[in-house]
């Protein structure tokens, strides 16, 4: 079938919006229409080639739509189902899965930066071109076809809009403050960056009764903007955050420590900022060459907990039904981490609006009824 999509065919150029071919879905897959995708940050590195992916390819990793067809053996969702999209899909048969660690599939990874889907081949095609898919979803298009572990059936009274970016940046954030750290009632929270993802992890914290969030980022707007989701304290980024987090919490530094951002610098310091006894959750992704490092002794006298956070540590058929029942309830203001909507032919813009920090949350909206 035809599609249109925002066809990538190299790093650091243009998005081209244009006619490519998909594939019906094989078995154990789904063909999916999509409603509104959002645009993260791991899209811009890939265009950019600091995350290596195979090109030409079509991004997007953040997606909810409407489920059009579905393939042999997909039994979970039919035809008119209204799904959000998880990129990490899972076999539910291997050691991680039945360990309840379905974001750590051994059966998933290996395709997880090929550019293909589980069997190893790609349904895109531009001419007589293969496209690569991205993170198994490829949601900057009208359609997609996804391994059926990745579409995840939720309530059709739910707006597409903000079960796109559960798919991601609100899972990945909120599951490491509620999933990873498990933050506890009455205890203290640092974040470092109040993006999509650092954003996500103070309402995480916030909705587990963390007394104090502190969020640490160097846009006084997006400062302010974190206060609203929860924050209860706000501070630029400097040599003497270590010292003024310390001050906010009796002396002792921060009982849990989230960083969002993944430069070195930024993780050496939340370790030091963090309390002895407490935990630090890697979130941000360094570049593949980076070595954060942390002080020998302290490593072991203070016992910190240090630990990465993939996808929110999640369970993704479990995790996002139950993120969107929270929001539905009034617990979570997710609609408020939307910033600006675009139709897929101002992608560029909304990159470009995306890497000047102006926005929370960016979404291409592909298909307006369905969306709204």
């Amino acid at each position: 079938m035809e599609i249109t999509a925002a066809y990538l065919s190299g790093a650091d150029r243009p998005f081209e919006v244009t006619t490519l071919q998909l594939d019906q879905p094989k078995q154990n897959e789904v063909l999916v229409r999509i409603a509104a995708t959002g645009i993260c940050a791991s899209d811009a590195h890939t265009r950019s080639g600091r995350i290596p992916s195979p090109l030409p390819c079509v991004l997007g990793h953040e997606g909810a739509g409407v489920v059009e067809a579905a393939g042999l053996g997909v039994t979970h969702v039919a035809p008119g189902d209204h799904v959000a999209l998880s990129w990490m899909p899972n076999c539910g048969q291997c050691r991680h899965c039945v360990a309840g660690r379905p974001v750590l599939c051994t059966a998933a990874a290996p395709y997880t930066l090929a550019g293909t889907l589980l069997d190893g081949t790609t349904r895109l095609h531009h001419g007589d071109q293969d496209v690569f898919h991205y993170s198994f979803l490829s949601t900057f298009a009208t359609h997609t076809v996804v391994p059926a572990a990745s579409a995840i059936k939720i309530d059709p009274g739910v707006s597409l809009t903000v079960a796109a970016l559960v798919g991601c940046a609100i899972m990945t954030g909120y599951g490491a403050a509620v999933n990873r750290a498990q933050v506890r009632p009455g205890s203290s929270v640092l974040v470092y960056g109040a993006g999509g993802v650092g954003l996500s992890a103070v309402m995480g914290a916030h909705l587990s009764g963390a007394e104090k969030i502190i969020v640490v980022d160097p846009v006084e707007a997006k400062r302010a903007e974190a206060l609203g989701f929860g924050a209860t304290h706000v501070l630029a980024p400097g040599d003497d955050v270590v010292e003024r987090v310390r001050a906010l919490t009796d002396g002792f530094g921060s009982d849990y420590s989230i960083d969002a951002v993944g430069a070195p610098a930024v993780t050496a310091q939340a370790f030091d900022a963090t309390v002895a006894g407490g935990t630090l959750v890697c979130v941000g992704v360094p570049a593949p060459d980076a070595r954060p490092s942390f002080p020998g002794p302290n490593l072991v006298r203070d016992e910190k907990i240090v630990t990465g956070s993939l996808y929110g540590s999640s369970r993704p058929s479990v995790d996002i039904p139950k993120i969107l029942d929270l929001y539905a309830a009034g617990k979570l203001p997710l609609d408020a981490m939307i910033s600006a909507r675009y139709p897929l032919t101002r992608i560029d813009e909304a990159f470009d609006d995306m890497a000047a920090g102006r926005l929370t949350r960016g979404v291409l909206v592909l298909d307006d009824a369905l969306a709204s």
